[in-house]
């Protein structure tokens, strides 16, 4: 794939086909843009975040933005369709690990940490302005995870310390802090109903948690290795889990028996995600690829290749029709996975 870095704005066209327009919008960013519908995976557009490592993207609710947290102590929010930078949200915090916006997309979650402070910060970000409007203290470790509750009025943070916190999102006043993981605490998700929240834990279990009382419902166990990612598929009956073992397990929300294994990875599976309509799973992994699964039969459909280190993150569009990833490599990738006819 060509790619093209300029110091100035400029626009080139290559390639008799004309499948694709290479586009250098400008001061160190580069990317890839179609000029024809591709489908199956082809990757339309790439960009270099300006930092060594990525470790997590999210899309806005209405699919135009993107939103990035990287160990340059900052957030970053991205035109999802150009790879333009938009805002940049710098932090008092050593590493930016978690980005999540809220459903009505005016407001970002960042989480981060100092390794050396070993102290954990949650943020609230104006997506308009930058302004940071909140922030949330109470963690005594990095913070690794943070989500918005679908009604906007909670957050909740993971972090190393072995917590989760929920937090008023409107006032940051803490709801509650959620014992029971022996290990970093990697990943959190509200069910769509806003009625629990899941963790995943180093402990290499996830926990289901009930957010009116705190207290803790199910304990999913089964997991060899450390869990790094857990994720609720939209009609919340399922839960969606993968770590270290290189394995992503679907199991009943309810109950926490294991309906299905994902097995292809040959590397740790740092993330996954629920297309909305909940029909297909992706997962990211260390092996440098991201899978795309039927979430019903368990048959991986597409593999994408393109990262050249591990894959930390990966998210659907609202409209289920591109993906994002990024990772230890620096870049933000944007895939058209529209379904085949």
């Amino acid at each position: 794939m060509l790619q093209i870095t300029t110091g100035n704005p400029s626009w080139l066209c290559g390639g008799s086909s004309m499948k694709r327009l290479v586009v250098a919008v400008g001061w160190g960013v580069t990317c890839v843009v179609l000029a024809s519908p591709l489908f199956g995976g082809e990757e339309p557009l790439t960009w270099n975040a300006r930092a060594k490592k990525v470790f997590c993207v999210a899309f806005s609710p209405d699919g135009t933005s993107l939103a990035s947290a990287t160990n340059d102590k900052s957030a970053k929010i991205w035109d999802a369709a150009t790879g333009q930078e938009m805002l940049t949200l710098k932090g008092r915090v050593g590493q930016f690990y978690s980005v999540a916006f809220s459903p009505d997309g005016k407001r970002l979650a960042s989480g981060g940490g100092d390794f050396q402070k070993k102290g954990g910060v949650v943020s609230v970000w104006d997506v308009v302005s930058g302004r940071e409007t909140l922030t949330l203290k109470g963690h005594f470790n990095s913070v690794t995870s943070v989500a918005f509750s679908p009604d906007e009025k909670l957050l909740a943070s993971a972090s190393k310390d072995q917590t989760v916190k929920v937090w008023d999102a409107a006032t940051g006043l803490e709801r509650f802090t959620l014992q029971g993981h022996f290990s970093y605490v990697t990943s959190v998700a509200f069910s769509p109903d806003g009625k629990s929240l899941a963790s995943a834990s180093e402990d290499r279990t996830v926990k289901v948690w009930d957010v009116t009382s705190g207290q803790e419902r199910l304990t999913l166990k089964g997991q060899s290795k450390f869990v790094l990612s857990v994720a609720y598929r939209p009609d919340g009956k399922q839960l969606a889990s993968a770590g270290k073992d290189e394995l992503v397990r679907l199991s009943d929300a309810a109950s926490g028996q294991e309906l299905l294994t994902f097995k292809g990875h040959t590397g740790s599976v740092t993330s996954v995600a629920f297309s909305s309509d909940g029909t297909r799973l992706a997962s990211a992994s260390g092996d440098k690829t991201v899978k795309i699964w039927d979430a019903t039969s368990g048959r991986e459909t597409l593999t994408l290749k393109g990262h050249s280190g591990s894959v930390m993150s990966v998210t659907f569009s609202p409209d289920g029709n591109r993906l994002a990833s990024a990772g230890q490599d620096g870049t933000v990738k944007v895939w058209d996975v529209t379904p085949r006819p």
